[in-house]
C-alpha cells in the first residue's frame, strides 16, 4: 500500500464481569470494530484489543452469591462476553483477561518500575469506598454524607494499610498534557470537566488492598503477600500487557495506543490515572481518550428493575446485525447520550437502508439487466459525468478526518450524500428516456456512473456493515479489500467493466406498525373510522418515506423581478453547492428575517421552473387565518440532516 506504514492500536475498556453484556457494551465494541475495519482496509497495520476485567471485591461478592469461586464465576461471565463478540463477528486481535498469567506478570513489572522511580510509597488509608465503582471518595464528594457520587449506592468506611501512587506529583504535567494536546480527550467538550477536576487538586491514590484477596498480588520483591493491587491499576495496565509489556514484547510496536474507546463514566480513570501511570513508567501517552455517552430506552434509564435493559443479541437476531451496527453509529453523535427505541431503529432501516441504499442497488441491477444484459462499461463515465465523480471524490477526501476525530455520524452522513447524488443522477439523466431515444452510449454512462458510486460506497461502509457489503460486492462483481480500496478510493479510479449479478433484496422493509397500533389500543378507547378520515387521501408509511426532508440553512435571499410574492433562496443542505429554491413567502418574511435561519426542505422533488427560475425543492410551511409560518427544527441542526 502507498504511504500506509502507520501503526494503529485501538482498544475498548475491558468489561467488568459482574453482569452480562448490554447494548452499551455492544455500542463501545462496535465503535472500536468499525475503527479497526476502517484502519485495516485503508492499509494501516492495526491491532484491536478487547477483553474482561475480573478482579476486585465486587467480583468476589458476586461469585459468592452464585456459590462459585471468583475464578469460576469470572470464567463463566468472561466466556459470555467473548461468545457475544464472536457472534457479532468483532474483529479483535486479542481478547485479554486480567486473570491471564501474562497480564499479572506485566502488571507486577509496572508496579516495580513505578516503585523504583519513587512514585509508590506505603501508608495507611481511611476513606469512603464504593464497592460497585471500586473507588474511594472524599466526604465532600458524597451524596447526603454517604452516597457514591457516581452510582448513588451507599459507601463504606474502609481503613487499611495501603501502598499509594504519587498522583499529586503529576498534577501540573497532566494540565500541561491537556493544554498542549487539545484532542487528547474527545469529544473536546468532555475535557473541561477533567481539567477542572485536576485543577481542584489531586490526592495521592491508594493502589493496594488488604481487605480482600481476589486480585493481582504485589511483586514478590515487595514481600507483601497480604496486599493485592487496586483493581484500576491492574485493569488499566491491560493496554500494555496485551501487547507484551513484561513478557514477549513483539507487539509493543503498536504502543502508544491511537484510540482508547471508553464510556463517559470511566473517563476520569483513563484521562487522569492512566496518563499519570504512563508518565511514571516513562512510556509514551495514548493519542486519544474517546468517551461516548450512555443509551436510554424509550427515554428512560435502563435498569433490571424496570425490565428495560436492551439485549444486543436479541436485537441483532430480530433486525439484523449490520442494521443494528448502522443504527448505533449513525443515530447519535459520538459523546452524546442516545435513546434506543425499536421505532427509531425500524425508521433507520426502512428509510436510510431500504429506501436509499438498498433501492439504489436494485436500480443498478434492474437497469443493467434490462438494457445491457448485466454488463456495464465505464469508458464514457468521465466524458459525460465528470462533475458527479468530482463531487463524490471531494466528499471522500474529507472522510478520514471524521474517523479519527470520532465524528462517525458525520462520516456516515457524508457517505449518504454520495448515495443521494447517485439516486439524483438517475432521476436527472433518465436512462430509460435515453434508451427510448436510442442514445445507448449516454444511458450506459449513467448506469455505469451509478455502479461506480455504489462500489465506492460499499468500500466506505464496509467498516460499518461488513456483511451487507459482501452482498453488494457479489452483485457488482468486485472485491472488498485493501487493494480495491487503494484503486478506487485512494487513487480515484473507476472500475472498467462490471458484470452485475442479481441478489436478494439487500434490506427488506420492516412493517411494525402493528406494534404501535397495539399500544394505542391498550390506552385509547376504540374509535370508529369516520367518513371524514376516509376522505383524507390517506397514504402508506412507504409513500411518506419516499419524500426526503432535510434541514437547510438559508445562505442567500433575493427578490424576483416582477413578483410580489416570490423570493429566490439559496439553501445549504450539506451538498457540494446550495440548492436554489423559489418560495412564495415574500409577503410574510423580510429578507433579514430569513438569512442564516434554518428551514425544512423536501429535497427529492423533480426540479421545476417558476418565473423562469429553476427551483430544486420545496420548503415546508403551515398557513391558517393568522398567516404563514415556516416549519423549522426546534434546535440548530447540521445542514442536510435528514428528517424522519
Amino acid at each position: 500500500m502507498k504511504n500506509r506504514c502507520k501503526n494503529i492500536y485501538i482498544t475498548t475498556p475491558i468489561y467488568y464481569v459482574n453482569d452480562i453484556a448490554h447494548i452499551g457494551h455492544a455500542y463501545t465494541t462496535i465503535i472500536a470494530d468499525m475503527l479497526t475495519r476502517y484502519s485495516k482496509i485503508v492499509g494501516y497495520d492495526t491491532f484491536f484489543l478487547t477483553g474482561t476485567d475480573e478482579h476486585g471485591l465486587k467480583i468476589a461478592q458476586s461469585a459468592q452469591q452464585k456459590n462459585k469461586t471468583a475464578q469460576e464465576y469470572s470464567d463463566i461471565v468472561s466466556a459470555k462476553f467473548k461468545q457475544l463478540w464472536d457472534d457479532f463477528d468483532i474483529s479483535y486481535d486479542k481478547f485479554i483477561r486480567t486473570t491471564d498469567k501474562e497480564h499479572k506478570i506485566g502488571a507486577q513489572k509496572a508496579f516495580m518500575v513505578m516503585f523504583k522511580n519513587g512514585d509508590i510509597y506505603k501508608g495507611n488509608y481511611e476513606g469512603n469506598y464504593c464497592v460497585g465503582c471500586e473507588t474511594f471518595f472524599t466526604n465532600s464528594q458524597l451524596i447526603d454524607g454517604e452516597g457514591c457520587p457516581d452510582c448513588e449506592r451507599p459507601t463504606n468506611i474502609v481503613k487499611e494499610e495501603s501502598y499509594f501512587f504519587r498522583l499529586s506529583k503529576y498534577q501540573d504535567k497532566l494540565l500541561e498534557l491537556y493544554e498542549n494536546n487539545p484532542e487528547f480527550i474527545l469529544p473536546k467538550a468532555k475535557a473541561k470537566e477533567i481539567i477542572n477536576f485536576v485543577k481542584s487538586g489531586l490526592n495521592d491514590l491508594s493502589i493496594s488492598r488488604t481487605s480482600f484477596s481476589w486480585g493481582v498480588a504485589l511483586p514478590s520483591e515487595m514481600n507483601e503477600s497480604q496486599h493485592v493491587m487496586y483493581v484500576w491499576l491492574d485493569a488499566l495496565m491491560n493496554y500494555l500487557t496485551a501487547i507484551g509489556y513484561g513478557n514477549d514484547e513483539k507487539n509493543i510496536k503498536y504502543w502508544p495506543a491511537n484510540t482508547h474507546i471508553v464510556g463517559k463514566d470511566i473517563l476520569k480513570f483513563h484521562s487522569i490515572f492512566w496518563p499519570a501511570f504512563l508518565m511514571s513508567l516513562d512510556m509514551p501517552l495514548p493519542k486519544h481518550i474517546c468517551a461516548h455517552g450512555w443509551w436510554t430506552k424509550d427515554g428512560e434509564k435502563m435498569s433490571k428493575s424496570k425490565g428495560n435493559v436492551v439485549n444486543p443479541q436479541d436485537i441483532a437476531n430480530k433486525y439484523g446485525l449490520d442494521e443494528l451496527r448502522y443504527f448505533l453509529l449513525r443515530e447519535v453523535p459520538f459523546g452524546q447520550d442516545g435513546d434506543f427505541s425499536k421505532r427509531a431503529l425500524v425508521n433507520r432501516i426502512n428509510s436510510d437502508l431500504a429506501n436509499d441504499l438498498g433501492n439504489l442497488l436494485n436500480r443498478v441491477q434492474g437497469m443493467s439487466g434490462k438494457y445491457f444484459n448485466y454488463k456495464l462499461d465505464s469508458k464514457n463515465v468521465i466524458k459525460y459525468h465528470e462533475q458527479e465523480i468530482k463531487i463524490a471524490h471531494d466528499i471522500i477526501a474529507n472522510l478520514e478526518n471524521y474517523i479519527f476525530s470520532m465524528q462517525i455520524n458525520r462520516y456516515l452522513e457524508d457517505i449518504w450524500t454520495i448515495i443521494t447524488l447517485a439516486n439524483k443522477s438517475i432521476a436527472q439523466y433518465e436512462p430509460w428516456d435515453l434508451m427510448k431515444n436510442g442514445d445507448t452510449t449516454k444511458a450506459m454512462a449513467v448506469v455505469a456512473l451509478v455502479a461506480n458510486l455504489v462500489a465506492k460506497i460499499a468500500l466506505l461502509i464496509d467498516c460499518v456493515m461488513p456483511h451487507k457489503t459482501k452482498q453488494i460486492s457479489k452483485s457488482l462483481g468486485i472485491k472488498i479489500d485493501a487493494k480495491t480500496y487503494e484503486s478506487i478510493i485512494t487513487d480515484k479510479l473507476l472500475i472498467d467493466k462490471f458484470h452485475i449479478s442479481k441478489i436478494e433484496q439487500l434490506f427488506p422493509k420492516i412493517d411494525e406498525t402493528f406494534d404501535i397500533q397495539s399500544k394505542i389500543e391498550k390506552n385509547i378507547p376504540a374509535i370508529k373510522t369516520t367518513n371524514t378520515m376516509q376522505e383524507q387521501n390517506l397514504v402508506s408509511v412507504d409513500d411518506f418515506f419516499n419524500s426526503i426532508i432535510r434541514v437547510g440553512q438559508i445562505v442567500f435571499v433575493d427578490d424576483i423581478k416582477k413578483s410580489d410574492k416570490l423570493y429566490r433562496l439559496l439553501i445549504d443542505i450539506g451538498e457540494n453547492k446550495p440548492r436554489q429554491i423559489v418560495a412564495g413567502i415574500k409577503t410574510y418574511y423580510k429578507k433579514e428575517e430569513l438569512l442564516d435561519t434554518q428551514v425544512c426542505l423536501v429535497s427529492n422533488l423533480k426540479p421545476v421552473k417558476l418565473m423562469g427560475i429553476l427551483s430544486e425543492g420545496m420548503i415546508l410551511a403551515s398557513k391558517d387565518e393568522s398567516g404563514l409560518s415556516l416549519i423549522r427544527p426546534e434546535k440548530q441542526k447540521k445542514p442536510g440532516t435528514k428528517i424522519s
